[in-house]
């Protein structure tokens, strides 16, 4: 994870180089090109020609291709990854990180774990994070001098463990931390899941529905294999026993 968040740090660097010195290899290798399969190239100064006359102005070639097109993409690719990757995104990731087991908890860092803690406010009061900075330490030297927790893989055979050897009531902080380490991709994946949904569910023509039936027609439309399994004939007579109905709904052929 950590080698990732270096990589996307890495890539937003190269991405900047690019927009402040690229321009001019970039047009060098455009002119190469053009030279070699003996294609026209274009004069930077004159009037760029290809808008419709009606959006004509006085931009040359060169603030077209340069302005318009070069840093229009690269500012594009940039503001993508700042925002997917904000700050505390990328550092929340780097200390959950710190949990990881793996090579005898040789990536466990008490700093960071604390500062993990502290994202979650509603989850650890000021009292509780005094304790934390204490268990941690306790926890680390625990952890290490145990040999069934250093052969350990990953945080999910870390959470096992701890419940297996009665230690997420030794250290019930660092196991909550633990905890909150595994939910966070199935939360952040469910949100994700939930705004992909919206964009089928409440579309211009039922851009009006209230926020319970708005509610009820996500729950189905997103868990749809699970209510696949169940038949229309079950779904019927619940309907007709939810109140007093004038007529009966008949059976299906």
């Amino acid at each position: 994870m950590v080698n990732a968040m270096r990589l996307v740090k890495f890539a937003k660097s190269r991405l900047q180089d690019m927009r402040d010195d690229g321009w001019k290899s970039l047009f060098q290798e455009v002119c190469a090109f053009c030279v070699k399969h003996d294609l026209d190239i274009p004069n930077m100064e004159d009037k760029y020609a290809g808008k419709p006359k009606r959006q004509a102005t006085n931009t040359t070639n060169l603030h077209y291709y340069r302005v318009e097109l070069f840093y229009t993409v690269i500012d594009m690719q940039l503001q993508e990854l700042n925002d997917r990757f904000t700050k505390t995104n990328t550092e929340l990731l780097i200390c959950i990180s710190c949990l990881d087991p793996s090579n005898s908890f040789s990536s466990f860092n008490k700093d960071r774990l604390v500062q993990l803690a502290r994202f979650y406010p509603l989850d650890f009061n000021q009292y509780e994070l005094a304790v934390l900075d204490g268990q941690l330490e306790n926890y680390r030297m625990d952890m290490q001098s145990d040999d069934d927790f250093l052969k350990l893989k990953g945080i999910v055979e870390l959470s096992q463990k701890m419940v297996e050897k009665r230690k997420h009531n030794v250290y019930p902080l660092v196991y909550k931390l633990v905890k909150l380490a595994l939910i966070l991709p199935v939360a952040t994946a469910s949100v994700e899941r939930v705004f992909s949904a919206m964009n089928y569910v409440k579309n211009r023509l039922r851009n009006s529905m209230g926020d319970q039936f708005l509610n009820d027609c996500l729950v189905t439309y997103i868990e749809k294999d699970l209510f696949d399994e169940v038949c229309d004939e079950r779904i019927m007579q619940r309907w007709q026993n939810m109140k007093g109905r004038k007529g009966v709904l008949p059976p299906l052929a």
